[in-house]
């Protein structure tokens, strides 16, 4: 039996934002956040083909989601989520081939990534197509949003630079480690402390 959707859309919108933030609480699909965050251009692409391709799956997936066959959803909806990544990917290539350069095989690997393919199974398969798209929208905010600032940080206090531009001259001696693998977990963990610390604090208040 088809579930319904008990909040209202609003409330599906803003859940990724912070509640169910698919970076800092769910913590799916981390490869490609992390590898993508070494400055703040490359996190903002790697936002915006998330965005398309959640949204425009989200929307697919409640469409068709009354006739397709439970034995067969899942390969069904790899299909739907790997045209749209196919889409971005070739668009990407065609009119911002430095970027996708640099993203390199983690476009591609959008097909793979556990955000997008759970919220397909979990939530688009069950809901209608407004909330589906509340969703997508949210989620993909939020994703974009925390890439964003990691990418910033991370480029920041790694180069000194902010969307490839000095900021903060040449008397800073950049912290090589922030734009080295091991710096995207460091900033990841911090702005997750940021976030548990506000929750607390919210929690306290009420």
């Amino acid at each position: 039996m088809e579930a319904k959707t008990k909040t209202p859309l609003l409330q599906e919108l803003i859940k990724g934002l912070y509640r169910e933030n698919p970076i800092l609480i769910i913590m799916l699909g981390l490869c490609g956040a992390l590898a993508c965050s070494g400055n703040a251009v490359d996190a903002i692409g790697m936002g915006a083909a998330f965005t398309f391709v959640i949204i425009c799956s989200n929307v697919v997936v409640s469409l068709i989601r009354k006739i397709t066959p439970n034995q067969i959803r899942i390969p069904v909806f790899i299909t739907v989520i790997s045209t749209f990544v196919t889409i971005v990917d070739y668009a990407m290539k065609a009119y911002t081939p430095a970027l996708s350069r640099s993203l390199g095989v983690f476009v591609p690997l959008i097909v793979v990534n556990c955000i997008i393919m759970g919220r397909a199974e979990a939530f688009a398969s069950k809901n209608t197509v407004g909330a589906s798209l509340m969703d997508g929208i949210g989620m993909s905010i939020g994703f974009t949003v925390v890439i964003t600032l990691l990418g910033a940080a991370r480029e920041f206090f790694g180069a000194g630079t902010l969307f490839g531009r000095q900021v903060l001259g040449g008397w800073y001696p950049p912290v090589l480690i922030f734009i080295l693998p091991p710096g995207a977990f460091l900033v990841l963990g911090f702005f997750m402390a940021i976030q548990k610390r506000i929750t607390h604090a919210m929690e306290a208040k009420r």
